[in-house]
């Protein structure tokens, strides 16, 4: 069993996609509140704990795809991966042969269900951190927080029109993230469809938001600088070509090199 499953899922080779991500509006990722603090802000950001310097985390990114792709593929919601008070359905195969022909969970991966077996996500979505030219610039910025500003919103009352004031706390537009992503490149008859759906989902990105708050104008990026290496390994070597433009047929083409 050991020996099919290494066969099942070969390494022919990585695609490390690199970008900026550049936030037009500002951003809100939440960070949740470990102690109640008077004056404090109402919703932080998740910064990194040692550094203190606002994020993306890839679970984040990965899971804005993920979703993204999942409506325009049209699949069916049928797995509840929150509570039963609050569910969250969003669509997962049961079994690992279902997820290998599925376009979704064959990039995104899925958890078996009843024995099903697990299918491992072909793509890894890293933490996205300020590139050095955004830090300075939020270093020199002064509203009273660290790299971030403050955004008051108030909640109106429907009957008595009572305003209820809070503060949220955002990334300010203009800041620019480096962001990375892995893809692993199993079988060349899949390559052309996950690298297409993988742009797709970036594309669905920069059209919708990410983040919260986004029906509120926040969270609006772009994707700029989209590049890649790849990497192909064949007889336990790997032949690391040079960056370039993320163009599908030429990623591709460096894994038909040589085969012929």
């Amino acid at each position: 069993m050991f020996e099919n499953s290494q066969h099942e899922k070969p390494i022919l080779g990585k695609v490390i996609v690199s970008a900026i991500i550049h936030c037009h509006t500002g951003l809100h990722i939440g960070a949740s509140k470990e102690n109640l603090e008077i004056g404090a802000i109402d919703s932080p950001v998740v910064r990194d704990p040692i550094t203190r310097e606002p994020y993306i985390p890839g679970s984040s990114l990965k899971g804005k795809m993920r979703s993204l792709l999942e409506k325009v593929l049209r699949l069916p919601p049928n797995r509840n991966g929150g509570t039963q008070k609050n569910p969250i359905w969003r669509h997962e195969c049961d079994t690992k042969d279902q997820a290998k022909n599925c376009k979704l969970c064959r990039l995104f991966g899925s958890t078996g269900k009843e024995g099903g077996g697990n299918w491992p996500s072909r793509l890894i979505v890293r933490d996205a951190f300020l590139t050095t030219d955004s830090l300075k610039k939020l270093e020199e910025i002064d509203t009273g927080l660290l790299y971030t500003e403050w955004k008051w919103e108030n909640s109106l009352d429907r009957v008595t029109a009572a305003a209820n004031p809070r503060q949220l706390e955002r990334v300010p537009r203009g800041t620019e993230f480096k962001f990375e992503m892995a893809y692993t490149v199993e079988s060349k008859d899949d390559l052309e469809e996950d690298l297409k759906n993988i742009k797709t989902a970036l594309k669905l990105l920069e059209m919708d938001y990410l983040g919260g708050h986004g029906s509120r104008g926040y969270g609006q990026v772009e994707i700029c600088n989209l590049r890649c290496q790849v990497v192909r390994i064949k007889d336990g070597k790997l032949n690391q070509f040079e960056p370039m433009e993320f163009k599908i047929e030429e990623i591709e083409n460096k894994f038909q090199e040589g085969e012929n």
